[in-house]
């Protein structure tokens, strides 16, 4: 296959593919090219990309055995029901919200929230190829090539997420398909993105707009998310990797560079705050956590050193300290009747040099057990594998605690003193009217998040508990009130994941592919 670069010589080689039939997939250039960009905060030396064969990476999934015919049909038949569940959402996506951003299931139409690019279109990709879908892949493919990132309604997107779900779901789908005209278009957003990180701090800003940025004047917030800052790191590498040019590998290297020069000088040592100063660069505030606005880079750390073999050790580094800290200060054992050793990760407040627990429960913190699991095989850290376990087993008990088998978006725990069994004193909990263990429900909410099952795929494929399928398979229905709204995450993790724990282990194997935070898995370079 004759691989393409972007450009017009790009595109007509595309062309010249398709005819051929080497490719499936034509790419349509946007009308507007962001490749010829110059930084106006002009860069003296670029960062290289690390080269070479990857040093010191073990093998991270468990040896699984053969299965029995009875195995085989269990999984099978949890494995086709989801994926009658993703066909169904599909055929009504493709239906009611074609093209759109996302379907409102309720009332049967499509809405636009980023920049009316498709995401859900381009965050399904992978899925449907990994689920063998490829007729839906095809047609969906070929849209997505066509993609025109200088035509929205919108003045400006918002970076971390055109990242994560339409940068990375190009970048994952043209590692499964290899179809070029997939990596031009991601080439092209790349571009767009990079222009972000042209700011006097060469920290991106959250919203990304278009005219500031062509005009080199990009605001920069005085409190900016630390994940919305520090997660481009996996997208960008990647693009560095499959388009050889290192400008992207730079951007994100500067990034983690302010980062770590700052992580053991912060108001809670080896953590980093919820926000950031992004304007100045500094890391003054005092709210820390490994759940919403912070999740996502420390769960970058581990993954960008597996993506690059192991040859940058800051990210190893940076993960130890920040765990180290984490362990001690956000971590904590529910005061349970029953004394179920697990574990959940809550945040903290800093006052006067002292950090104060706050026992909350996340749902976006259960990302955490996969992270904590993926890292302890990577870093041979026996302790912090069975702490993923511990934090993956926190969030199935608080799926089982509720009646309708799922757990709410944020709730209330009680800490035990220390990680030790603690005994059960009822009179921490007056609310007689919540699951035993909970104090409160700050958000009952579901929106079809993916992060616990997230873990439980992680912890299934590492340790290979056969057992972890049937915590996969929802047993209980319920009659909740209903949202107009589908996420686009709905497709591209949380089904995904659902299916892959059904899959045979060495599709998408944990020791070939590194998923970024939308679930999106990239080929490991090896």
């Amino acid at each position: 296959m004759i691989l393409a670069p972007a450009g017009i010589v790009g595109s007509i080689l595309l062309v010249l593919n398709a005819q051929l039939g080497l490719t499936k997939v034509v790419f349509s250039p946007s009308s507007y090219d962001w490749s010829d960009y110059k930084y106006k905060h002009a860069l003296s030396s670029t960062m290289q990309l690390p080269e070479g064969t990857p040093v010191g990476i073990p093998t991270v999934q468990f040896a699984f055995p053969a299965e029995s015919a009875q195995e085989s049909a269990t999984r099978k038949t949890r494995q086709k029901a989801v994926l009658d569940t993703f066909t169904k959402g599909w055929a009504s996506y493709w239906g009611y919200a074609w093209k759109r951003d996302e379907l409102a299931p309720l009332s049967g139409t499509g809405k636009d929230t980023f920049g009316g690019w498709a995401a859900t279109l381009v965050d399904a990709l992978d899925t449907l190829w990994i689920m063998g879908l490829k007729d839906e892949f095809y047609e969906a493919a070929g849209e997505a090539a066509k993609i025109d990132w200088a035509v929205t309604e919108d003045t400006s997107v918002n970076m971390f997420e055109t990242n994560i779900r339409h940068l990375g779901g190009l970048l994952a789908a043209y590692d499964l398909s290899r179809e070029p005209a997939l990596l031009s278009k991601a080439i092209e957003l790349g571009d767009i993105l990079w222009a972000g990180f042209d700011t006097p701090t060469h920290l991106p800003p959250f919203m990304f707009d278009f005219k500031q940025a062509k005009n080199g004047k990009l605001v920069l917030e005085d409190n900016q998310s630390s994940a919305a800052i520090g997660s481009f790191a996996l997208e960008f590498t990647r693009l560095a990797q499959v388009s050889g040019d290192s400008k992207y590998y730079d951007a994100i290297a500067r990034v983690t560079s302010l980062f770590v020069s700052n992580q053991l000088k912060t108001n809670l040592p080896g953590m980093w705050p919820m926000f950031i100063n992004a304007r100045k660069g500094t890391f003054e505030q005092t709210a820390f956590t490994l759940g919403a606005v912070a999740d996502s880079f420390y769960e970058y750390l581990p993954k960008m050193h597996y993506l690059l073999g192991g040859q940058e050790p800051a990210y190893e580094e940076a993960y130890r300290d920040a765990m180290e800290t984490a362990i001690k200060s956000l971590l904590f054992r529910p005061m349970l009747p029953d004394k179920d050793d697990i574990l959940v990760a809550g945040s903290a407040a800093v006052a006067g040099g002292k950090a104060t627990l706050n026992a909350k429960n996340e749902h976006l913190g259960c990302f955490a057990g996969g992270m904590f699991l993926l890292s302890g095989k990577l870093f041979d850290i026996s302790e912090h594998v069975d702490i993923g376990t511990k934090l993956t087993n926190g969030c199935i008990y608080s799926y089982d605690a509720f009646p309708t088998g799922i757990m709410p978006e944020i709730s209330q725990m009680h800490p035990c003193p220390s990680f030790e069994e603690c005994e059960y004193d009822a009179s921490k909990f007056t609310d007689t009217t919540l699951p035993k263990g909970f104090t409160a429900v700050g958000d009952p909410k579901y929106i079809l998040r993916p992060e616990a099952i997230e873990s439980v795929f992680y912890l299934y494929r590492i340790t290979g508990d056969s057992k972890l399928q049937d915590v996969a398979s929802v047993l209980v229905e319920g009659k909740p009130a209903q949202e107009d709204s589908m996420e686009s995450f709905w497709f591209a993790e949380t089904l995904k994941y659902f299916y892959l724990i059904f899959s045979p282990p060495d599709t998408i194997s944990l020791d070939d592919w590194v998923f970024n935070t939308e679930a999106h898995p990239f080929r490991r370079p090896k």
